[in-house]
């Protein structure tokens, strides 16, 4: 690692420690990646009172399973962050009714998910994971560089998570085939606004199985 010696150094591409290009190439492609699975809990998947998203959110079990097993097989975080709200909460004010209240079941994550007692359950009390959660920080201790997101719902929280995920500066993707939304139509349309961003690689619609192949 070579430092700049002197001011006529220090252009643009200059600024602290210069790396080699290999080395510069390895730094980039070694993202160290946490795997953030949002709202995957009971009150979703229940069958006495079944939202829209329910059948297709059971579609996502076997796909985040696999993703799982990945994840632990490279020791890389698996963090389930879930809805944890409050009956009073500001946004049942709206036609949305209380659901996943914190400390009942079904605030709880479904069984069909394979959650270790080695992984972090951070349950959050608005859409975002990051929302008062203190995830930056886990994540920042982890030295965690990107963010793989999955769950439900793709057209609220998964997207808030993402979203937030960059305003944190860690290189996000959302995975299309592991996320749903109320409809196949709404998750597709919502992700397909995505796919060609300016943000781009730091901001990616990806598939699992393209994520694992980059682990």
């Amino acid at each position: 690692m070579v430092w700049a010696k002197n001011v006529k150094d220090m252009g643009a591409s200059n600024w602290g420690p210069r790396l080699s290009n290999t080395k510069a190439n390895e730094a980039y492609m070694k993202e160290k990646t946490a795997l953030l699975i949002i709202d995957m809990v009971k009150d979703y998947f229940r069958d006495d009172h079944p939202y829209p998203i329910t059948p297709l959110a059971r579609k996502l079990t076997d796909p985040i399973n696999a993703l799982i097993a990945e994840f632990r097989k490279k020791d890389l975080p698996i963090i389930f962050s879930t809805d944890s709200f409050q009956e009073t909460d500001f946004i049942f004010r709206g036609r949305m009714q209380p659901h996943a209240l914190k400390g009942t079941k079904g605030a709880e994550v479904v069984a069909d998910l394979d959650m270790s007692d080695d992984d972090l359950w951070l349950p959050k009390p608005r859409f975002s994971a990051f929302f008062n959660t203190g995830l930056e920080n886990i994540l920042r201790e982890q030295k965690v560089t990107q963010c793989a997101v999955a769950g439900i719902a793709t057209t609220f929280c998964v997207l808030s998570t993402a979203m937030d995920s960059l305003c944190h500066d860690f290189k996000t993707i959302i995975l299309e085939d592991c996320a749903t939304a109320f409809s196949e139509q709404a998750h597709s349309q919502c992700l397909d606004l995505y796919r060609k961003n300016p943000l781009d690689p730091l901001f990616r619609i990806m598939s699992s199985t393209e994520l694992i192949r980059e682990l």
